[in-house]
């Protein structure tokens, strides 16, 4: 089979990312002859490596659409200061990409960037939108919401002198109902008084 054709068969996966056994299943390869066919693929400009195994199905792929796929199969958004810098709310282009994910924390390196992944219990893990090809991505509410939750329980004190808020803000609402979902009492008294602090900068 000619790389195009290879290529034409990975696309039917309808994935923006895949995985090198994943593209060895479909070729009916092994993983050696698929890792090898990927990097001829890249060398063509048709694919790009993120990290070992993991592939995007076009060279410049959406950054935010990685995540779930290196927190898999555990489910992932792009939220904390990623996703305040991306709805306009704070002016600093951070360096790494947030990521709020039920995986545990760490640090991912690849092509793209570094994806810090944080931790989020699973019944704080929704407020976001999105789909596979632009990723997933907190929404302005639940963005501020987890960067003050990430910080609190440390007793850190989120910074942000030049917080925006968009026009639709939903504080009473959307913040009230992320904090009644926090099952200690401590750390909701934390996040709701750093989260007042946030806001009254």
């Amino acid at each position: 089979m000619r790389s195009s054709e290879s290529y034409a068969e990975l696309l039917k996966l309808g994935r923006p990312l895949i995985q090198t056994g994943e593209a060895a299943a479909r070729l009916q390869l092994s993983l050696s002859s698929a890792s090898h066919l990927l990097a001829s693929l890249e060398k063509e400009g048709l694919v790009r490596r993120i990290r070992r195994g993991l592939w995007a199905l076009q060279p410049s792929p959406e950054p935010f659409s990685v995540p779930p796929y290196l927190t898999a199969p555990y489910p992932a958004y792009v939220s904390f200061w990623s996703a305040l810098a991306r709805h306009g709310m704070i002016e600093q282009i951070p360096r790494s990409i947030s990521v709020a994910s039920t995986d545990r924390a760490r640090r991912a390196p690849t092509t793209l960037g570094i994806y810090a992944i944080h931790h989020l219990a699973p019944e704080l893990f929704d407020g976001y939108s999105g789909d596979q090809l632009s990723g997933y991505l907190a929404t302005p509410e639940k963005a501020l919401f987890d960067a003050v939750y990430l910080r609190a329980p440390a007793g850190g004190r989120l910074y942000l002198p030049e917080l925006t808020l968009p026009e639709n803000f939903d504080a009473d609402n959307q913040l009230a109902g992320w904090l009644g979902r926090i099952a200690r009492p401590r750390l909701q008294t934390l996040v709701a008084r750093g989260l007042s602090t946030a806001l009254n900068q």
